[in-house]
């Protein structure tokens, strides 16, 4: 895990040169952090279209690590300041009120655990925890010019139960269009519904895995640190990578759900912006 991380990190530093070279004009999005996506420059549409590849916990809490290849980019409509935006699975709008705040709500699908995400069969008997439709809304505030340093809140609800995050943040080496690293640090709560939708073992679940009943309070979830970056390899190719480390609470932790105390993940991709 260390290796494929630290060859990450030197191909996105290399990547990071090749950008600031060969980028051309800058495209000036609503906000200039990496991690918040925008393919517009200035009002009217804004379209990007690439591939992503991560390296990731298998589920949340597992030991198992995996490859997937996910789509990336989305369709964006920028006004003034704001931007409606379609990505994947989410649909959704934001906007920058007085140069330091950002708001966002969006609506999303979100997919649930199954028994055959775990190759070794640790989740067999345990059926698939809930999907379903996600209301997300997000509050972040500039607390120095261009976005160097900054406060996040989020809030994500729905049937799959209730998240609630809550980070700071720093924008190192950032630009105008949006290029640079950021690195965010943030702790999470969780509900009794999502507690033991993701590490919660019922009666049923119980007598058909064998796996001792489980039932996780609310409250403190997890602490996580985050880091995004983003560059243009010219003025249509954009490479972003990203990576995360969650680890949880005791809790959660205790859960027999829970192989390991932290979830990980890393990735990196390439969007073309039209």
């Amino acid at each position: 895990m260390k290796s494929i991380r630290l060859k990450v990190a030197t191909l996105l530093g290399v990547l990071s040169c090749f950008g600031s070279v060969h980028a051309t004009e800058a495209r000036i999005p609503l906000v200039p952090l990496p991690s918040v996506v925008d393919f517009t420059d200035g009002d009217g549409w804004g379209v990007g279209l690439g591939l992503s590849v991560e390296y990731e916990s298998a589920y949340e809490g597992s030991d198992e690590f995996q490859f997937e290849v996910d789509p990336a980019g989305g369709v964006q409509w920028r006004t003034g300041e704001q931007v409606f935006f379609w990505a994947g699975e989410a649909i959704g709008w934001r906007a920058l009120a007085g140069g330091a705040w950002l708001f966002q709500a969006s609506a999303g699908y979100e997919e649930g655990r199954e028994e055959s995400d775990s190759d070794d069969g640790r989740l067999d008997g345990l059926g698939e925890s809930s999907s379903g439709v996600a209301f997300l809304l997000e509050l972040r505030h500039a607390l120095a010019e261009d976005w160097r340093y900054f406060l996040d809140g989020r809030i994500s609800t729905g049937k799959v139960g209730t998240l609630g995050i809550f980070g700071v943040g720093t924008c190192l080496g950032c630009q105008p269009d949006g290029t640079g690293w950021e690195v965010g640090a943030a702790v999470t709560f969780h509900d009794g519904e999502r507690a033991n939708r993701d590490f919660g073992v019922d009666t049923k679940q119980s007598i058909d895995s064998g796996i001792s009943e489980t039932d996780v309070d609310s409250g403190y979830r997890s602490v996580g640190l985050n880091v995004n970056y983003r560059d243009y390899l010219s003025e249509s190719w954009q490479v972003f990578g990203e990576a995360l480390y969650e680890h949880y609470g005791s809790d959660v932790s205790d859960s027999p759900i829970s192989r390991n105390n932290y979830e990980a993940e890393i990735g990196i991709g390439l969007i073309y912006v039209f």
